[in-house]
């Protein structure tokens, strides 16, 4: 019979592996894009699941997450104005401001620089 595998030793540390840099700055950019297809899902999912992995990654994912909430906000009350006939052009703003600030906070993100979106509530810190 052979021995079991070993322990490992008490007191080891328990929870995420901190991220290179390279790698908080992809999982950044791929953050603030995926907003543009797919609203504000990957944002939330990137948030809840990378939050603890690196100060860069958290600050991007929470901000792209305040954003998308706010286009998200947006597009309601747009869809609520639409019976005002003032709505479809409040869509159409909205949706041209989220893809715009998403490629300009996906690129700074690249870059490695921080990035705060303009007109954000911040549900998210």
């Amino acid at each position: 019979m052979p021995p079991p595998p070993p322990q490992p030793p008490y007191g080891a540390p328990y929870g995420p592996m901190p991220m290179s840099p390279a790698d908080e700055k992809m999982w950044a950019t791929l953050v603030h894009i995926g907003g543009v297809f797919f609203g504000f899902l990957p944002a939330l999912i990137g948030y809840l699941i990378l939050r603890d992995r690196g100060p860069f990654v958290r600050a991007h994912t929470a901000q792209a997450l305040n954003f998308q909430l706010t286009v998200l906000i947006g597009m309601v009350a747009g869809g609520i104005l639409v019976f005002l006939l003032i709505g479809v052009l409040v869509m159409i703003v909205v949706a041209v401001l989220d893809v715009v600030y998403s490629i300009i906070a996906g690129v700074k993100a690249g870059q490695g620089q921080w990035y705060r979106y303009p007109m954000t509530i911040q549900f998210v810190r």
